[in-house]
């Protein structure tokens, strides 16, 4: 039951992007299209478990003071691989994606839960406490990216849908992300009013 709440608190309760607020730069950065950040998604996902795999089998072994830089190499290693994998199969999705990938290594995301949760617990909830917190940080950039692109573009994953009306441009931009994320955050935070009454 604890590696299923593990789990799911990553998608819900503590959702990296819209509970937590972390990892922002990346998912202001590449949510113009779904396939960017689905990309993004998985290759921090893989990067989240992997790493917090290995830190929680290796957690006895680092002296407590220089802990962070040897999360920080493990956090590297893991890095370094997706980023060869985009470079081998998918390197259009690696060029769009650019300095983001390399990023990964001191995303808040991953830094935070390899010290505040995979230095701490075992190998089996560490590993559900980074699919977790890994599928919510995607479902986020899933759900930023289509409203942005569909908005922005008028496509999704190039289907066009805009008939009926003129994209703008200015959702695929910048400001677009941060328009999105707070109409987001201001939707949850009604709903969370309209429970509490």
């Amino acid at each position: 039951m604890t590696v299923l709440k593990e789990l799911s608190k990553g998608l819900f309760r503590e959702n990296p992007v819209f509970v937590l607020m972390l990892g922002l730069c990346p998912t202001l950065a590449v949510s113009t299209s779904l396939a960017n950040g689905l990309g993004m998604g998985i290759t921090t996902t893989f990067v989240l478990v992997s790493s917090n795999l290995i830190i929680s089998v290796t957690r006895k072994i680092f002296p407590h003071r220089i802990r962070i830089p040897c999360f920080i190499v493990i956090i590297a290693t893991f890095v370094v691989i997706v980023e060869r994998i985009l470079s081998a199969y998918l390197p259009e999705l690696n060029r769009q994606l650019g300095i983001f990938i390399p990023l990964i290594v001191v995303n808040c995301i991953i830094l935070g839960r390899a010290e505040a949760f995979a230095s701490r617990n075992s190998v089996i909830k560490s590993a559900a406490d980074g699919l977790g917190m890994g599928l919510g940080f995607t479902i986020a950039l899933l759900i930023i990216s289509v409203i942005r692109e569909a908005l922005g573009s008028g496509k999704i994953s190039g289907v066009d849908i805009s008939t009926g009306f003129e994209p703008m441009t200015l959702m695929i931009l910048p400001p677009g992300a941060f328009f999105t994320i707070g109409f987001i955050l201001a939707l949850k935070g009604l709903r969370k009013k309209k429970q509490k009454a």
